[in-house]
């Protein structure tokens, strides 16, 4: 598999960015410290949460019926951490996620709403090197966020009973994916990427564990993308139309 290389439009050239994931803390694993680069630099950042996280968790003893309203807390409080204020929840299942028209519908009228000019989600290919980040939710959410992406978004013909106009992206940028064709250098948010994570205390075993392990995986990245000792990056697949 291969994928062309292409250099990201210029963040001065954004206004608004839409992250579409899969379920609350993906965004947080995988990308919140460029999203705190991005809105360090002024720009608008807003999430679009597919599922409520219900299947998720270690605790036993917890009423399951209370996890979407602890899962959506436990993000909205991640994306203070990083500069980001408005979250849609789309309060689909988790675990039973596909690229149905319905999904594709319904993130298109996000993307529509919040006209972003980049599109972040997770990856539709799977990556069996790192088989835990193509959960079949995400591949799915992405699959979907590709289509709403190109073309539906930007035809106005496309799910005419929605009440927004049309909006082409123009870019897209993907987490997780196999190939990856961009890096981030996020030394400077990583604990703002920390703090994120540590927000969804639902979802943490083993805390201390969980840091360490955040810390030498993205400071692989950074040593895989030739930046300096004691750097940390994050890795992203991107495509322009």
């Amino acid at each position: 598999m291969t994928v062309p290389e292409t250099d990201p439009r210029p963040d001065s050239e954004v206004e608004r960015v839409l992250v579409v994931v899969a379920h609350p803390d993906d965004i947080d694993f995988g990308g919140a410290g460029t999203v705190a680069l991005w809105t360090k630099a002024g720009i608008e950042v807003q999430y679009c949460i597919v599922t409520d996280g219900q299947a998720g968790g270690f605790e036993p003893d917890r009423d399951r019926a209370e996890m979407p309203a602890v899962r959506r807390a436990e993000q909205t409080a991640a994306a203070q951490h990083v500069g980001v204020r408005q979250l849609h929840f789309l309060g689909y299942a988790d675990g039973a996620v596909e690229p149905t028209q319905e999904l594709v519908r319904d993130i298109t009228r996000v993307i529509r709403t919040v006209r972003p000019q980049r599109l972040l989600t997770q990856s539709p290919e799977r990556s069996w090197n790192r088989l835990q980040v193509s959960h079949p939710d995400h591949l799915a959410t992405a699959e979907a966020a590709v289509r709403a992406f190109y073309p539906a978004a930007g035809n106005p013909y496309a799910f005419p009973e929605l009440d927004e106009q049309a909006w082409d992206v123009g870019e897209l940028w993907m987490m997780d994916h196999p190939v990856a064709n961009h890096y981030v250098d996020i030394t400077d948010t990583f604990d703002q990427k920390m703090a994120a994570l540590m927000s969804h205390t639902s979802q943490h075993r083993d805390p201390d564990g969980l840091r360490t392990g955040i810390a030498q995986g993205f400071a692989g990245v950074a040593a895989a993308a030739g930046f300096p000792a004691n750097h940390y990056a994050e890795a992203f697949t991107v495509v322009r139309l």
